[in-house]
């Protein structure tokens, strides 16, 4: 797949790509109702025997828009999405930066700029994809912008349980630590990519050595908790027990920092700087903060034969 990032204004010409099918979308998450849109526009690039494309934007158009000036933490971040796009048979994949002078943009210079002089004979993409300054293009109204320069089609929702699959849905299960819920709206396990660095080293001294994990880019951290989860490293699966929380019995108020750390079931090798990734499955309970060490092990025990009685019956 080749990835192309454009900055507005560009001046890029169809003389520069073959003709395209593309899927337009942010597509957080690449979720089961993105990979729909996507799908469809691979399908009719086959068909017509086009190049197939996606055009997505960064950062995320509510780090230009938004009135409050928070960090925007997402379930794919772009070095993950371009992965996963990439594994659903694309050809192009055009990112976007969205700043404040591309917003401004209306949406016949959108077509215009980013679709027709990009090669494009067909769009799709969800119903309520909108495009232009303010968001006031919209699907209903593409036949028009086009003028007969491209075809396009439109993807209906996709829903669960007669709810929308959504990246917004994925965002709240996520905060609540429903993960099965998360992996079937994502149609795969819930993933995080990080480095193992130095923390305090408790885990040791208490017969619990655990890889404390900082997180390579702005990921949508889950509710805390302990967590059933697997553990990529140095080109193999291992499947451990996660604690997302402020090592509650350890800290004192006022010094929490949040932090990931997962116990490794049968593991000794001595991993810090290695790049890892956590993938989620199952949480079992609220962080709790223990009056006595000897709380804390028993009741990690407890936490640990729960997540292998769980990966035994998953069967990986």
């Amino acid at each position: 797949m080749k990835v192309v990032t454009i900055h507005h204004p560009h001046s890029l010409t169809k003389k520069d790509f073959p003709p395209l099918s593309i899927a337009l979308g942010f597509f957080d998450g690449v979720h089961r109702g993105h990979q729909k849109v996507i799908q469809q526009a691979v399908q009719t690039a086959q068909k017509q025997q086009w190049k197939s494309a996606v055009m997505t934007f960064d950062p995320h158009p509510s780090v230009v828009l938004g009135k409050e000036k928070k960090l925007v933490r997402y379930i794919t971040p772009l070095e993950d999405k371009i992965a996963l796009i990439a594994s659903l048979g694309v050809d192009y994949l055009f990112i976007v930066r969205f700043t404040s002078f591309f917003s401004s943009l209306s949406p016949q210079q959108f077509v215009d700029q980013y679709l027709v002089d990009l090669h494009v004979k067909h769009v799709t993409a969800g119903f309520d994809y909108t495009y232009g300054k303010y968001g006031k293009g919209t699907m209903e109204a593409m036949e028009t912008f086009a003028d007969s320069r491209f075809t396009y089609s439109v993807v209906e929702k996709l829903s669960e349980s007669e709810e929308k699959v959504s990246s917004t849905k994925i965002r709240e299960r996520l905060e609540d630590g429903d993960f099965p819920t998360v992996t079937n709206l994502l149609g795969r396990f819930y993933t995080m990519k990080g480095t193992v660095v130095h923390g305090e080293k408790r885990g040791r001294k208490i017969g619990f050595r655990t890889a404390n994990i900082h997180l390579n880019h702005d990921y949508l951290i889950p509710k805390m908790g302990v967590y059933a989860v697997r553990f990529f490293v140095n080109h193999r699966w291992y499947e451990g027990v996660c604690n997302v929380g402020y090592n509650l019995t350890f800290t004192h108020p006022g010094a929490y920092a949040l932090s990931i750390e997962v116990h490794i079931f049968d593991f000794s090798d001595d991993i810090y700087g290695e790049e890892v990734v956590v993938e989620w499955h199952q949480r079992f309970r609220e962080e709790l903060k223990f009056n006595h060490v000897d709380e804390l092990i028993a009741q990690m025990e407890k936490d640990k034969q729960q997540a292998l009685d769980y990966f035994r019956k998953k069967r990986f």
